[in-house]
């Protein structure tokens, strides 16, 4: 089965994978989503002798299918090498009552690096296949990792340049320091006056902006995202949850059917949707958990079926999800709905207009009883990672720690003993100032790369390779700017 893909908001192009990828978002603004879903066609047994590789091969080419064997068999090669620090790629880490999906041992240390390794091979076989001779111009917003990501992953690429925008004040120190010292001739990194809903806004008017495009079409310039609204970024992050399975399958750990459980933090829902992609395949996952931090939007939709940003906005000691408007859950809109787009295309102008809220129907709601929202304070996140640590000398994040106390609250609440894997998206070493304070007492040091080493002499965990020295080297982008200036800034790089 080829599969092709569709906008969620009813614009009739109907797109293969090499397209969908190099234009990032549809022109009626909406997602590119499946017209179907490839299943798993094979006994989960036989899949037991795949390594990381291998599996991603093997789900990538179910959703690629216009891509060559050769051209994804290269694209994994080059994605998933050296650069990962844990020869597994994505290790599972069992504690007493949970197992630990690492997917923060690539280069920035986050999640991200699982399919903005993969992106940048996959944009530019897809431009080369489809006879594209403009330079691709990548635009993202990021609250703090996928900026990092895409920037390694886009650096010095041909035919590429790259912007990335995040909120000045919505980062930690090291996400910061890790993007305004990025090498590459090519790459340009904007600090802008609001969090991370404003760049992400800004993005996607950008994006949309018809007159604009013209002009960067005539200059020689198209646009494509490294966001997860891109889906080249989505897909590769469906091949993490098959791989778990079926490396619990091989410890023996599970048999062969048996449901597991995931808990997701997340604040732009496309991790999480990720699972649901592999649940959709027949990978056998009892409930998707969301955790979120303080800024619960979706933890308060999930339990009413109301979506409504019309709240404060936090920054908390988990920022990579300080986020209100969560793009990816465009696309469960468009499965809960039986793939209604102009249903799907009403509550996205709802979203975006006045009210700044929609409520999805009865029969959607029910269809979300397979997911259970949860969310965390920032006090409850430094005492589960001090319990964690206490308890098992494993030391987590703190936006894995959001999803450890979500957990905790899950079972407590439903009894359920299904066995669970958290899905672990960030290393400590990148939000330390929070995580030492779970593992120390007190503490009075402020410099954050002095803390690394504190973390490291108290955890005997080794500082990660990409991170030493980082506070020594220059700062290579300075660049700020106002929220409604993006535009400005854009023009000014690609000298419009």
């Amino acid at each position: 089965m080829v599969i092709k893909y569709k906008s969620t908001r009813g614009n009739e192009e109907i797109k293969s994978s090499a397209e969908a990828i190099l234009k990032g978002i549809a022109k009626d603004k909406g997602l590119f989503v499946p017209i179907a879903f490839p299943t798993i066609d094979k006994k989960l047994n036989d899949l037991t002798q795949m390594d990381y590789k291998e599996v991603a091969f093997y789900v990538l080419e179910k959703f690629l299918r216009d891509f060559s064997e050769a051209d994804l068999r290269d694209a994994i090669e080059n994605a998933y090498d050296e650069k990962f620090e844990a020869k597994e790629i994505a290790p599972i880490v069992k504690t007493k009552d949970a197992y630990f999906l690492e997917l923060y041992h690539g280069k920035t240390l986050a999640f991200k690096d699982m399919a903005l390794s993969i992106l940048p091979h996959l944009l530019t076989k897809a431009a080369k296949k489809l006879g594209e001779d403009k330079k691709i111009v990548i635009l993202a917003a990021t609250s703090g990792d996928t900026g990092k990501a895409a920037l390694e992953g886009f650096s010095d690429v041909d035919q590429t340049e790259i912007i990335v925008f995040y909120p000045d004040h919505g980062v930690s120190e090291v996400q910061k320091r890790q993007m305004i010292t990025q090498e590459g001739k090519n790459t340009h990194v904007v600090a802008i006056k609001g969090n991370f809903d404003d760049a992400q806004s800004g993005v996607k008017k950008i994006f949309n902006d018809d007159d604009f495009n013209e002009q960067m079409n005539e200059k020689g310039y198209v646009f494509s995202s490294a966001n997860s609204i891109n889906i080249g970024r989505l897909v590769p992050q469906v091949v993490y949850y098959v791989y778990t399975y079926i490396e619990l399958l091989k410890r023996g750990e599970i048999t062969s059917g048996e449901k597991i459980n995931f808990v997701v933090p997340t604040g732009n829902f496309g991790n999480i949707l990720a699972g649901y992609y592999a649940k959709k395949m027949g990978l056998p996952i009892g409930k998707l958990i969301c955790a979120s931090n303080k800024n619960n939007v979706l933890y308060d939709f999930l339990n009413t079926g109301v979506y409504n940003i019309n709240r404060e906005f936090f920054m908390t000691n988990s920022p990579s999800m300080d986020i209100l408007i969560s793009s990816n859950l465009e696309r469960l809109l468009y499965e809960l709905s039986d793939q209604d787009e102009n249903l799907v295309k009403n509550m996205m102008n709802q979203l975006e207009g006045e009210s700044k809220q929609y409520t999805i129907t009865p029969k959607m709601k029910e269809r979300l009883k397979g997911f259970y929202g949860g969310f965390t304070t920032e006090e409850e996140t430094i005492e589960t990672i001090k319990k964690v640590y206490t308890e098992s000398e494993y030391v987590l994040d703190t936006h894995t720690a959001v999803a450890y106390k979500v957990y905790e609250e899950y079972k407590k609440e439903t009894k359920d003993e299904t066995k669970t894997v958290i899905v672990s998206t960030a290393s400590p070493y990148k939000f330390t100032k929070s995580v030492i304070k779970g593992i120390k007492e007190s503490i009075e040091e402020k410099n954050e790369f002095k803390l690394i080493e504190m973390l490291s002499e108290n955890t005997g965990i080794i500082i990660p390779e990409p991170i030493k020295d980082l506070d020594q080297k220059p700062v290579l982008h300075d660049m700020k700017c106002e929220k409604d200036r993006m535009k400005d800034i854009v023009k000014g790089i690609l000298d419009i």
